[in-house]
């Protein structure tokens, strides 16, 4: 429904020439009994976080006025299914059937109803929220956010990937969300984000940063800055929220690129913020950045920024280049102008459709259209549903060694529970083996807590290991999974660009989540590739092996060359050499050589056999 309604409002002739689509067209037209979010609503309250509905008598906006026991329990149902899929909050709408009715309650029918609404939250230990009324031809709409409540040392998360070209404004925008300060046009707000010398002197991100915004169960920004220094308490943030925002800064400048992918592909967002220079344009890296989130299928959002200093030509101008773009055979965004709050609840009920993109316009000096922005950071929800029952997996992207702590790693939990004192096993090693390890202490966001389930990012001190023997890309995961390390493996690919052609023993760099790794071709089913072409091919890690699993997104890289692609069939290999063997043969983190004998004892040409 969501396409047909859109192809209807964007027909020839039904849009303004320069301006992008108001956030208003996706409404649902009086009476029509259409559901902006693509679903078919149920009862009352609309279903706009795309969830199926149970339909039995539950149709019309009058069934929370006064429903019967049935009713209820259906209500109560569905309201459990809406926020377990919207993992722990969902929009609801009251006052609006799917039974083609007039939309609207009277004042003591809506009052009625918001105690029905009330009492199923109690039911589900979930909180109610007024987000916006407006009026209809019957009466009254109003919309509601449903939070579920979380433990003093719990909270929701959300990872909003930073990108967009050079001098774009992104780490000065995250300053000033985070810090609550407005810049002063000269750099002052980035630098509280910097992690290193040179960043502060260049004003230019090389590496990838992480700050957090913070919300309480009423929607408000918990972020204060400790007034003599500057920093945030990260765990007074966590402790006083109930929803975080993370935002993962990455480096817009050409050079830095392999470390803009790895933070896409290694940190896992659920989102991304391409941010755009309004007096810029699209230019630089700009296409390079929302390529990559295609590719990735990560759901875009666009904030123009510098609006206070760019003139009102080139902002127009600079929109409809960005309507253009977004709306171009390779992309197929659907853009979205968010001008009021109106705007910011419709396009955050219809984002998870991933087609639709919305822009926002803002001012890091003045402050202009920031309150939107905030509220619609507010209203994500996490993309993907994660199984607690499930072994956990928890994979690497970053290692520390911590004076009077040990060796920590930070990373993401892919899957399951991992509680404190757990035994992981850990790797593969240049070998291809793994060993187990212990949790010695849990933290997310700086903040110590007892368990970490799949989806949240979280890091490890472990028990006697050396930081030398851990990398990146490693992974730590149950022992039921029984791992096996691999040294080959297959993937479905699309080349997006490639100067002259691709063939057999062609060398680039995989990323497949924390891997970062070069690979080479070995076989594939075509002679050779050029761009726009897809192939099966069979790739080798050319210097340790990593853990896979099929359905894995990679991306494909070395130098102007773009590919994208998903795992299909890892080769698994089992590692024959003793632990004796290994420990005396192979120094740590060099792999073995084809063909030279190590202390006395010849290794196969992989150190491994099939």
């Amino acid at each position: 429904q969501l396409k047909q309604n859109t192809r209807r409002t964007l027909s020839p002739g039904s849009l303004p020439e320069p301006v992008v689509v108001p956030a208003s067209m996706f409404a649902p037209e009086r009476g029509s009994g259409e559901d902006p979010s693509g679903d078919e609503c149920f009862e009352d309250g609309e279903d706009t976080n795309g969830e199926s509905a149970d339909r039995l008598d539950l149709s019309s906006k009058l069934v929370l006025v006064s429903p019967t026991g049935e009713q209820y329990d259906s209500l109560l149902r569905n309201l459990r299914e809406r926020i377990d899929e919207g993992c722990g909050e969902t929009i609801y709408v009251v006052g609006m059937g799917s039974d083609g009715g007039d939309y609207g309650l009277d004042e003591k029918d809506m009052e009625a109803s918001v105690a029905t609404v009330r009492s199923l939250c109690e039911q589900v230990e979930a909180d109610l929220i007024f987000l916006r009324e407006r009026t209809e031809t019957a009466g009254k709409i109003q919309d509601y956010l449903i939070r579920r409540r979380v433990g003093e040392q719990d909270f929701l998360e959300v990872r909003v990937a930073v990108v967009g070209n050079v001098d774009a404004g992104k780490s000065t925008l995250l300053g000033v969300l985070t810090h609550g300060e407005l810049d002063n046009g000269r750099g002052f707000a980035r630098q509280k984000l910097f992690r290193h010398k040179h960043e502060m002197e260049s004003g230019r991100t090389s590496s990838v940063g992480n700050d957090i915004l913070g919300f309480d169960q009423e929607g408000q920004v918990v972020n204060k800055p400790d007034s003599h220094g500057g920093g945030l308490d990260w765990t007074k943030i966590c402790e006083k929220s109930s929803k975080v925002i993370t935002f993962i800064d990455l480096a817009g400048h050409e050079k830095y690129l392999k470390t803009t992918v790895f933070g896409m592909t290694g940190h896992l967002p659920d989102f991304c913020m391409l941010m755009v220079g309004s007096n810029a344009g699209i230019v630089g890296m700009t296409k390079e950045h929302l390529g990559l989130a295609l590719a990735l299928n990560v759901p875009v959002f666009v904030v123009v920024t510098k609006i206070d200093m760019c003139p009102a030509n080139i902002l127009q101008e600079t929109l409809k280049l960005l309507q253009r773009l977004l709306k171009s055979p390779g992309c197929r965004k659907i853009p979205v102008l968010v001008q009021n709050k109106d705007d910011v609840i419709v396009t955050a009920s219809n984002f998870s459709s991933e087609r639709m993109c919305p822009i926002f316009q803002i001012s890091n000096v003045t402050g202009e259209n920031m309150d939107l922005l905030k509220m619609f950071l507010n209203l994500l929800s996490s993309r993907t549903n994660f199984n607690n029952d499930e072994p956990a997996e928890f994979q690497i992207d970053d290692t520390y060694s911590v004076p009077g702590v040990g060796t920590v790693v930070s990373g993401t939990t892919l899957r399951g529970l991992i509680r404190l004192n757990d035994t992981l096993l850990l790797g593969p090693d240049p070998l291809g083996a793994f060993i187990p390890i212990a949790v010695k202490s849990i933290h997310r966001k700086r903040m110590p807590v007892r368990e970490v389930r799949g989806g949240q990012t979280a890091s490890f001190a472990l028990k006697k290991i050396k930081r030398s023997s851990i990398r990146k890309g490693m992974v730590m995961v149950s022992p039921k999974l029984m791992p096996q390390a691999t040294w080959e493996f297959e993937a479905e690919i699309l080349v997006l660009h490639h100067p002259t052609t691709i063939s057999p023993r062609y060398q680039a760099m995989v990323h497949c989540g924390s891997i970062r790794q070069t690979a080479t071709i070995l076989t594939m089913n075509r002679d050779c590739l050029r761009t726009g072409d897809k192939a099966s091919v069979h790739f080798r890690f050319i210097k340790t092996p990593e853990y896979l699993h099929c359905e894995q997104k990679l991306v494909f890289r070395e130098g102007r060359t773009k590919a994208v692609g998903t795992v299909t069939k890892p080769s698994v290999f089992i590692c024959w050499i003793s632990a004796q063997i290994r420990a005396s043969a192979t120094p740590a983190g060099v792999p073995p050589r084809r063909g030279v004998k190590h202390r006395g004892s010849a290794l196969p040409a992989d150190g491994c056999f099939e």
